[in-house]
């Protein structure tokens, strides 16, 4: 493979891991009962809709179809990807159900 080519690899598959992240995170907020475009808009108040968001919703299925996804799990990979304001919300998601 040339530099490009293998360049071209590293971003698809950037593209889609950030793609897994978000489907991990709709599909977490579904099976706990949360909306997560309200969650990213508290996140994000300034962006518009997150049409990478509105595919992975497209993805997700019922929370008795799903496999369970960690509390951790979530926060971690939403960390991993810079999306710490996101980790925030959720994390305060978290802990009102918590108390």
């Amino acid at each position: 493979m040339d530099k490009k080519a293998i360049e071209e690899q590293v971003i698809e598959n950037y593209q889609n891991d950030e793609k897994m992240m978000i489907l991990i995170f709709a599909q977490w907020c579904v099976n706990n009962g949360l909306d997560p475009e309200e969650l990213y808009r508290d996140a994000y108040p300034g962006q518009l809709k997150n049409p990478a968001l509105a595919e992975a919703l497209a993805l997700t299925v019922p929370k008795n179809e799903a496999e369970e996804i960690s509390d951790q799990i979530v926060i971690d990979v939403l960390q991993l990807f810079g999306n710490d304001d996101l980790a925030f919300v959720v994390q305060a998601e978290i802990a009102k159900r918590s108390s």
